[in-house]
């Protein structure tokens, strides 16, 4: 690929790709009742809690997180950045995205080309002129918007730019088309340790225009937007909860997408900006306050989706010329504004703010017009914002968000939002730069690790993410990140175990706000009774399960549709009150995040006291043998939520050894502070650390923990142990090597506890999962011998993993997969590695040739792994299977909505996952920041 013109600094380890250029073979959804939305995807816009807004390299604005936990995947055509370019008398416009509109709107506009698609446009010119031949009306609108656009393009070049990304920052390189350079740059302001400026709901786009001539050239940029105030919002307000046939509870969502009735745009400004602000008459005169003297609490009733957007510039006439248009048609063809634009760059400065009538669209646009002589270069900013205050869960469950801490709640602060951002976007740009380039100056981390390790960042925007307003008793709000898309419940306990040590490492105190939250929970009760999904997709019959029992650790703080941080344990999918992993999992979270932000907040861990020993006194209940180890059912009971274990479990057993210790050193803490006799050093002003108020006091606790520590370790070593690997489980008879099996051991030696088995089994351990579940896996998959798994349902998959098992029962598995071909859909033999499998057999091959989750990569699980081998001095061995896995994800059209899991046939499940901002872990490990001295 050409290197770009443009003397932007972009850092090379940013993703980049051609503008508008796809994939041959993107990879796709394995379940088809799973969320695929197909690769076009680039960095989300728009600060945590806000809402944001994602752009692809095609340059259209096509995702819209807007709806706390809410997702849409829909181009917006009007809502588009175009250029304007004279050089003499040669003028030239484009609307700056590849793919004109579906529905035949805006045919006015001349689309921008893509990179490699020149031949491609003239192809759908000759089809749309045969589709003009069948007489159609609809074919002949949408048709003909695709003829003008193939022959504009007949004579393009086969590069037009290139999309480059490194979260929070992208840029837009557009090259041989415009006889200017141009690059727009495009980000929020989030950078590590801002609890203020990460929260507000703002894109900036910075556009810097060069003239490599030795002619004047005259450029227009220009911004539209249409007015979507009050379309994002459930228009079913108690929507019922169903399950899907992959056994997961979902709803329906139904935005009020094109609801525009009685929205206006208001143009408005000061001596040095100019915007247009957008909002909606409600009837109650909303239209005619001012927007920027009205209050910040007034008693307007505000709903979610209620609230503005707005668009602004800089205004400086002695270098540039600013145009507007307040109330074009976004619906209609778009002369409106392009008949002027495309001829000389300008707008006819027409300001009405009349408000829309009953299925009438109104957009707004801004053009910022200027001659550039050779050799000149000129900066030109633009900002959207939004301030839309309210999140509703279930109706009636309302909370303001974040960002309105700093800007007030009213809903009529757009414009404010936007004026801080011309201000200060300079600023922030520099403050991002600051995070960012002690990481990109490493020479021992590839270009690739910093790619991924940015870039997976983008799910702590993209990821339904919730940030509340701040109270007394949550100082910084609280803060939460959805599973993903398709699994629609925050902050999976399981799944943040590794998935939260990007939040623990760049933004501390909403990690602790998410635990504060789970110690909260844990005493809680739900006697609802429900259905468990997973005996749907095996056929069974669902036992009534109660959703949630004192004691027992939440799987999840609950889900959009209901009241998340008070409901709890939403997913049905398993009996997570069952689950052997969680209360470790809360436990070693809560030490974890203690110890790695500088051991001082004593606050946090009495907090968490009373929970710790409810719920792990909770967990030996499931002790039924009484040596020491709570047992697994047989039914999957844990983060591998499709995998029976039975008996004492290498990954559960592990982590309940780790959490006893990290009990005990908690426990010892907060007697060390009562000994003391004094405040604890970095506690918040709400009080003193008084063990003695608790139900049950450390003194107490400690010899029982001690008392289980000590049965369970022989045990665990005893039944485990095979002399090269830790079996699976004591009873199955398994001798699948699993990926995870020693996830505890990882976090004894991250903590700086007693480690949970010897140090030269891990050593040993470590180095088989490596060769069977990374190299052989592989090898064994570039050989053909695994049939490629093409089911369609989780019923398909159910049952032929019943087949598989059956069949190894009988004698027949060994013959059958050395017998089985790739299908003529499989990618094999693969070309590179895909990463490690979760578990297989010590030689690679599977156990079941048709199982699900012991198959899969899992990107997360993955990760973890890495930091484990790095953590073990076995650098080599982690990167390479890091690498393998940001290769799937970056190369296979997967970026920004990175799944939980890849498999061998070119699938995945699960997009916009949480867990895998897990390479964080990796970084820390190999940046000593995650080292307990």
């Amino acid at each position: 690929m050409q290197k770009p013109r443009s003397s932007v600094e972009i850092p090379a380890c940013a993703w980049s790709r051609p503008i508008g250029l796809g994939w041959e073979k993107p990879y796709t959804v394995r379940y088809i009742s799973n969320l695929d939305d197909g690769p076009w995807h680039g960095m989300p816009l728009g600060g945590f809690g806000a809402g944001c807004i994602g752009r692809s390299h095609r340059g259209d604005f096509n995702l819209w997180h807007i709806d706390g936990g809410e997702h849409i995947f829909k181009p917006m055509p009007a809502c588009q950045f175009s250029v304007f370019e004279q050089v003499g008398d040669h003028t030239q416009a484009y609307a700056l995205c590849t793919e004109p509109p579906e529905d035949g709107t805006l045919g006015a506009w001349q689309w921008y080309p893509a990179s490699g698609e020149a031949e491609g446009r003239r192809q759908k010119a000759e089809e749309a002129g045969e589709a003009r031949g069948v007489g159609e009306d609809q074919n002949s609108k949408l048709s003909s918007n695709a003829a003008r656009s193939a022959t504009q393009n007949s004579k393009l070049p086969p590069h037009t730019g290139t999309y480059h990304a490194l979260y929070p920052r992208s840029w837009f390189v557009y090259e041989n088309v415009f006889q200017a350079e141009l690059t727009c740059e495009q980000f929020s302001p989030i950078w590590a340790h801002s609890y203020q400026e990460s929260s507000y709901p703002v894109a900036v786009f910075q556009w810097r225009a060069h003239n490599p001539t030795d002619k004047p050239i005259t450029l227009s940029i220009m911004l539209t937007w249409q007015n979507m105030v009050g379309w994002f919002t459930n228009a079913l307000k108690s929507p019922e909860v169903q399950l899907r046939d992959d056994g997961s509870p979902f709803y329906d969502y139904q935005p009020r997408l094109g609801d525009s009735a009685g929205n206006f745009n208001r143009l408005t400004g000061d001596e040095q900006r100019l915007g247009v602000v957008m909002g909606k008459d409600k009837g109650e005169s909303l239209k005619d306050k001012n927007v920027e003297t009205y209050p910040l609490d007034s008693s307007l009733q505000l709903s979610e989706g209620d609230g503005q957007w707005a668009i602004a510039t800089h205004l400086n006439p002695n270098l540039c010329e600013v145009f507007y248009h307040t109330r074009w048609n976004p619906a209609g063809d778009g002369s409106d504004l392009w008949q002027t634009f495309s001829q000389n760059g300008s707008l006819p400065d027409i300001d009405k703010d009349d408000c829309a009538g009953e299925k009438e669209q109104i957009g707004a646009a801004i053009a910022v017009r200027f001659t550039l002589q050779p050799g000149q270069t000129r900066h030109i900013p633009f900002v959207l914002t939004w301030d839309l205050p309210v999140t509703e869960f279930a109706q009636g469950i309302e909370y303001f968000r974040r960002y309105t801490d700093f800007f007030g709640r009213s809903g009529q602060n757009a414009w404010a939002i936007a004026r801080t951002a011309l201000k200060h976007h300079q600023t922030w740009h520099e403050k991002i730069q600051a995070w960012q380039q002690p990481i990109l100056e490493r020479g021992d981390l590839p270009d690739w690790f910093k790619l991924a390790l940015f870039n997976e960042l983008y799910n702590l925007t993209d990821g339904g993410t919730l940030w509340s307003a701040a109270d007394e008793r949550d100082p910084v709000g609280q803060f939460a990140v959805l599973e993903c898309i398709d699994y629609r419940w925050y902050e999976s306990l399981d799944v943040r175990l590794y998935g939260s040590f990007a939040l623990l490492m760049l933004f501390p105190k909403l990690e602790k706000a998410v635990i504060r939250a789970f110690a909260r929970a844990i005493p809680a009760s739900d006697d609802r009774t429900r259905v468990i999904g997973y005996y749907t997709t095996i056929g069974s019959e669902s036992p009534a399960a109660i959703r949630k029992i004192p004691g027992a650790t939440p799987h999840d703080l609950g889900a959009p549709n209901e009241h998340v941080w008070e409901k709890t344990n939403y997913t049905s999918y398993q009996d997570c009150n069952l689950w052997k992993d969680l209360p470790s999992d809360f436990v070693l979270q809560v030490y974890r995040d203690y110890l790695l932000t500088g051991a001082t907040d004593v606050e946090f861990l009495a907090e968490c006291w009373e929970a710790i020993v409810q719920t792990l006194t909770y967990l030996k209940t499931f002790d039924l043998d009484g040596d020491g180890i709570p047992e697994n059912s047989g039914a999957p009971d844990q983060t591998f939520d499709d995998w029976k274990l039975q008996g004492v479990s290498a990954y559960c057993g592990g982590l309940w050894i780790a959490a006893l210790e990290a009990t005990i050193a908690i426990g010892q803490i907060l007697e060390e502070v009562e000994g003391r006799g004094q405040e604890a050093e970095g506690q918040r002003e709400q009080g003193e650390v008084h063990p003695s108020s608790f139900s049950l006091h450390p003194s107490s606790f400690i010899p029982q923990c001690q008392s289980w520590l000590d049965q369970s370790r022989s045990v665990y070593q005893e039944k485990l142990w095979n002399g090269q690997y830790y079996r699976i489980d004591s009873n199955s008879g398994s001798d699948v090597v699993m990926a995870d099996q020693l996830c505890g051991q990882f976090y004894a030696r991250l903590l700086g506890l007693p480690d949970v088995v010897p140090d030269e089994c891990a050593r040993t351990a470590l180095q088989k999962v490596y060769d069977a579940c990374f190299v052989k896996f592989n090898e064994y998959l570039a050989s053909g011998a695994l049939s490629a798994q093409t089911f369609t349902s989780v019923q398909e998959a159910r049952a032929a993993e019943e087949r598989g098992v059956r069949a190894e029962e009988a004698g027949e598995a060994e013959g059958e997969t050395q017998n089985s071909s790739p299908t003529p859909h499989s990618p094999l033999p693969i070309p590179q590695s895909i990463g490690a499998a979760n578990g297989v057999r010590p030689n690679g091959a599977p156990e079941t040739p048709n199982a699900t989750h012991p198959l899969e990569v899992w990107t997360g699980i993955n990760f973890g792994l890495a930091a484990f081998l790095a953590q073990m001095d076995m650098t080599d061995e982690a990167m390479q299977i890091t690498e393998a896995v940001v290769h799937q994800i970056y190369d296979n059209g997967l970026q920004f909505r990175t799944p939980e899991a890849i498999t061998a046939s070119g699938t995945f499940r699960a997009c916009h996952y949480l867990r895998a901002t897990a390479i964080w872990a990796i970084y820390g490990v190999l940046s000593g920041e995650l080292t307990k001295d």
